[in-house]
């Protein structure tokens, strides 16, 4: 099971190209998506329009170094979670995810039918892709979401947001799923293709009103904040308190000291240990 290639067994009860065909229309639908996202929400022009407004100002920095470090902390590592389970479950699923898609585009277009076997590490790297989609997504679903820890939501409270989560989830179960009752040549597999196939459109059918894109301006976003934070333009105060790290301090301390420790609420504020 853990190493054959379950699209090439479904080949020969679907159309010539068929897989191939639906691969591609689901790249276009999140370019499409991505695109139209970026547009309604203004992300790249607030980007170049703030980009604009700064330049020369601040301190001098090295832009490479700051890109090389984005890279490395932000999307890499994840950097910008602090709770540990957090990241670890981030990391998990967007690895996995990762390997999930590679993996599934080679045994789609370079590995179709049988008659081009499927090397097994190939395979196998699909499983485990899917496994880690699965270990990292169903921990965050259930232990980690921030609406239910920390303002005290309901686990079956669903918003628009959750399409991501929720889609991916159910397209990589019912992948693993399917492709088990494939290699177990099991009568359902066919009604579980289906499902599968109509979960994946879904995924990637709504990205414009999903979470999906935010990866892919999710690094230019950090870039920014780094440059902003490394040339002290983000601090929106005159170059004499920018440039000195005392009197920064001292006014973040002043902003601060007549904020109510309840926000206003009338209850303790808890520590902040779920973002």
């Amino acid at each position: 099971m853990f190493t054959s290639n379950a699209f090439a067994a479904v080949s020969a009860s679907l159309p010539a190209g068929f897989m191939q065909w639906f691969v591609g229309l689901m790249v276009l639908a999140v370019i499409l998506g991505t695109l139209l996202d970026i547009i309604h929400k203004g992300s790249a022009k607030y980007f170049f329009a703030n980009m604009d407004r700064t330049k020369g100002q601040g301190a001098p920095v090295d832009a490479a170094s700051i890109a090389v470090k984005t890279v490395v902390v932000d999307v890499l590592a994840s950097g910008e979670f602090c709770n540990p389970r957090r990241r670890l479950a981030h990391l998990l699923t967007m690895y996995g995810f990762i390997l999930y898609l590679v993996t599934t585009a080679l045994m789609v277009y370079v590995y179709p039918t049988p008659a081009t076997p499927t090397p097994a590490l190939v395979a196998q790297a699909w499983w485990a892709g899917a496994l880690m989609v699965l270990a990292g997504g169903y921990w965050f679903w259930f232990f980690i979401r921030v609406d239910v820890a920390a303002e005290g939501g309901t686990p079956l409270r669903l918003m628009r947001a959750d399409l991501f989560i929720l889609s991916l989830l159910a397209s990589v179960t019912l992948a693993v799923i399917w492709a088990w009752l494939q290699a177990s040549a099991s009568a359902a597999s066919g009604v579980f293709f289906g499902l599968y196939l109509f979960a994946t459109a879904v995924l990637f059918g709504g990205v414009y009103w999903s979470k999906f894109a935010h990866m892919f301006f999710k690094p230019a976003a950090a870039f920014e904040k780094r440059m902003a934070k490394a040339n002290g333009t983000n601090l929106n105060l005159p170059t004499q308190t920018r440039d000195d790290p005392a009197q920064r301090e001292r006014h973040s301390m002043e902003l601060l000291k007549d904020a109510p420790m309840d926000m206003g609420l009338g209850i303790k504020r808890e520590a902040p240990r779920h973002y």
